[in-house]
């Protein structure tokens, strides 16, 4: 009796399936409200059945149920007209079978919602639009794809999540709504922040050496106002390392004058023994009397004489 009392309180049937479009009714396309013949009204009311009337639909072939609302029954015996999205989701082709049974739901607590592209967040209040679109939905089933229509543009929105149950009512009640990442959205990629440093450090480094630049003055080359060639450059003031290696090369020579002895020995003779020094000491007293005997010569030579030339006749 028990079994009985279940199958006269069940309504199911077989349909053939077709768009809304085909009877002119495009604007079920906002919704999940389907058509149904008038058959289904008069076995639907002599059922125990709890209102409003929500149906499960069943794909076989494809294995895909989904639940949704009914409109009207003005279809012709036999067929079923669906919203296109919801066919989609079904797997269902014009004229395919599908199954139509009646469902109790609990009502939802619950919706957790992904759009497919971040065009929707772009909207300026995801939330309201997507409330108001939902007034026109009866239930919603985890793994659909909802469409939102809004500023002649559609929206697709896939149903991830939903409380209490798979498949939840949304009639008359207060529903939490949370978005998961858009599909086609990407998180910018941050880069570590010791790459920054390696990469801001040589800029800093190099900075001074290019800014600032040795100053070295008078380093060019000088020119006589009489044309001639210079015969000894003067280094300037202003280079130590220069001053530095003319030191260095002034000790040099004094070093090797004082280390080599015999080079200030006579040319042509030849020194046996111990009177190897001996040279070096007459010169030494020798000098003395030429210094003072060519200091006068030297002196009178520095004077300036005029008119010092040879004198010419002009008779020849």
């Amino acid at each position: 009796m028990a079994y009985e009392d279940r199958r006269r309180s069940t309504f199911e049937h077989m349909y053939r399936c077709y768009p809304v479009s085909f009877i002119d009714k495009p604007h079920l396309e906002k919704g999940d409200k389907i058509i149904m013949p008038p058959s289904a009204l008069d076995r639907l009311a002599s059922l125990q059945i709890e209102y409003p009337m929500l149906f499960e639909l069943n794909n076989p072939s494809a294995g895909r149920v989904t639940h949704c609302g009914v409109l009207e029954f003005i279809a012709d015996e036999g067929l079923v007209f669906l919203p296109y999205w919801m066919m989609k989701n079904m797997l269902l082709q014009e004229g395919d079978v599908v199954q139509v049974k009646n469902a109790s739901l609990a009502k939802g607590t619950y919706v957790k919602l992904q759009p497919h592209t971040k065009d929707f967040l772009d909207i300026s209040n995801p939330k309201a639009i997507l409330e108001t679109s939902l007034r026109s939905y009866s239930c919603l089933t985890t793994g659909d794809t909802i469409m939102v229509a809004y500023n002649n543009k559609k929206y697709y929105i896939n149903i991830v999540e939903t409380k209490p149950s798979a498949a939840v009512s949304i009639i008359e009640t207060d529903c939490e709504v949370d978005f998961a990442p858009p599909l086609d959205y990407e998180e910018p990629v941050k880069q570590a922040p010791s790459a920054l440093l390696n990469r801001k450090r040589p800029e800093v480094e190099d900075e001074p050496a290019n800014k600032i630049a040795k100053f070295s003055p008078f380093t060019g080359s000088g020119r006589r106002l009489d044309g001639k060639s210079l015969i000894q450059s003067v280094a300037p003031d202003s280079s130590p390392t220069l001053k530095k290696h003319q030191s260095e090369a002034h000790n040099g020579t004094k070093d090797s004058k004082s280390s080599n002895p015999a080079s200030r020995q006579p040319s042509g003779k030849l020194v046996f023994g111990s009177n190897a020094n001996q040279p070096q000491n007459e010169a030494s007293k020798v000098a003395p009397k030429n210094s003072s005997q060519e200091q006068p010569q030297k002196v009178e030579e520095s004077k300036f004489q005029a008119f010092s030339g040879k004198k010419y006749s002009l008779k020849g």
